[in-house]
Parts: structure tokens; C-alpha cells; sequence
């Protein structure tokens, strides 16, 4: 009786222990994706709100104004087959694809706004509207626009432009309101262009145009 008392508890701490390798295995995998590299200045897109930054193929998608709201997003091969499609016609130029980033991000948007509800997105959404679990505000929508791109450049899918710094705007003294978006970085030129998504509506091409005329605007 000892004998088989003995084997079988040698036999459930094996199981147990076994269980237990695949748990911590499971967890470490999720802590651990792979990580994209980015800035000091954006990754403080994340950590002012306490997100996961966007991974190879996945990101927290900021809604609800100032990110209240959030959701996990997985990108699916077919999303990756979609996204790769659309930036190979940028492929030409600079222009052309910053051009096809421009659909990548009505893609997205037309993609994520049924699961979310912000399908029913307006442009230029902030508080004063009451309806903060259909919409994006600017921060939402430069975190969001920011890990899209980066995501799209870890994919190698960028060949004329990497991801810049977000920008900022909102001078008091010429009637200016606050207002912030993501940044794309011409290679070869080096000038900064804004890929503004809050002044669109939804499924509206986002505003792309060089920085230093974005921050001059009201």
C-alpha cells in the first residue's frame, strides 16, 4: 500500500508540476511578445495611460475620450493580407504612400468600428458631445494612428517614411484649441508629415500633410 501510495503521489506531482511549466510558458509568452521599437516620446503615448504599446500583431485600441474605454485588437493573417496589399501601391513614391497609408487607415477604421461602435464616429469628437462610447477624441485617435503605423512598419511595409513623434499644437494667444496627432517621417527629406484621423469622420480619408503647415492651423 505504502509502494502505491508513493507512485501515485510521485505520479500527481509530476502532472502538477508539469501543469505548472505550461502556465508559467503560457503567461511568459503573453508578457513577452515581441516588442517594437519606438521612442521615448512615443512610448509615452502608453504609459500616460497605462497601456500595453502595440505589438507585432496586436494593439490596445484607445476610445472613449483620453482612452477611457479600450480594447484588446489581434490583427488576423487576413488583416496582414489586406494591409500589405494596400501599402504595395505606395511602393512607387513617397507621395504614393502616404497616399496608401491614407487607405490603410480607413481600412482600419472601417475594420474595428462595428466591434467597437465607433462606426457612428463623428469628426472633431470631444467631451462636449456626450457620446464618448461611439467616439475618438485626439488623444484616441494619435495613439491609435500611431500604433497602426508602427505596427505597419514592423511588418516592413513602409519603404519611403518611418514613424515620427507625435505632434502638438495649441497656441492660447491666437485663439488656437489643443490638438495632437500622429507623425510620419519622409526618409528622404526628413520633413515631418501629420496623419490626422480626429478631423475625418468615420471612414473619411485622415488629413496627411506636412507638420509645419498642420501646427499653424486652428
Amino acid at each position: 500500500m505504502r509502494a502505491g501510495y508513493f507512485n501515485l503521489r510521485v505520479a500527481d506531482f509530476r502532472i502538477l508540476m508539469a501543469a505548472s511549466v505550461i502556465a508559467v510558458t503560457g503567461l511568459f509568452s503573453m508578457s513577452h511578445a515581441r516588442a517594437i521599437e519606438m521612442s521615448r516620446e512615443v512610448s509615452d503615448l502608453y504609459t500616460s495611460v497605462s497601456i500595453y504599446p502595440p505589438s507585432a500583431g496586436s494593439m490596445t485600441i484607445c476610445y472613449g475620450f483620453v482612452c477611457r474605454r479600450r480594447h484588446a485588437f489581434d490583427f488576423t493573417s487576413a488583416d496582414r493580407a489586406a494591409l500589405t496589399k494596400l501599402l504595395a501601391a505606395g511602393k512607387a513614391s513617397a507621395a504614393a504612400e502616404r497616399a496608401a497609408v491614407q487607405k490603410a487607415v480607413v481600412w482600419w477604421d472601417r475594420r474595428v468600428g462595428p466591434v467597437l461602435g465607433t462606426d457612428k464616429r463623428i469628426a472633431n469628437a470631444d467631451f462636449r458631445y456626450f457620446d464618448d462610447k461611439h467616439n475618438f477624441d485626439c488623444w484616441d485617435t494619435t495613439r491609435n494612428v500611431t500604433s497602426l503605423l508602427l505596427i505597419i512598419q514592423d511588418w516592413g511595409l513602409l519603404k519611403h517614411h518611418t514613424v515620427g513623434n507625435p505632434r502638438y499644437r495649441g497656441n492660447a494667444l491666437v485663439l488656437q484649441t489643443p490638438h495632437n496627432t500622429a507623425v510620419l517621417l519622409d526618409r528622404a527629406t526628413g520633413t515631418e508629415w501629420v496623419v490626422d484621423m480626429w478631423t475625418r469622420g468615420y471612414a473619411q480619408l485622415p488629413d496627411v500633410k506636412p507638420a509645419d503647415q498642420w501646427v499653424k492651423e486652428n
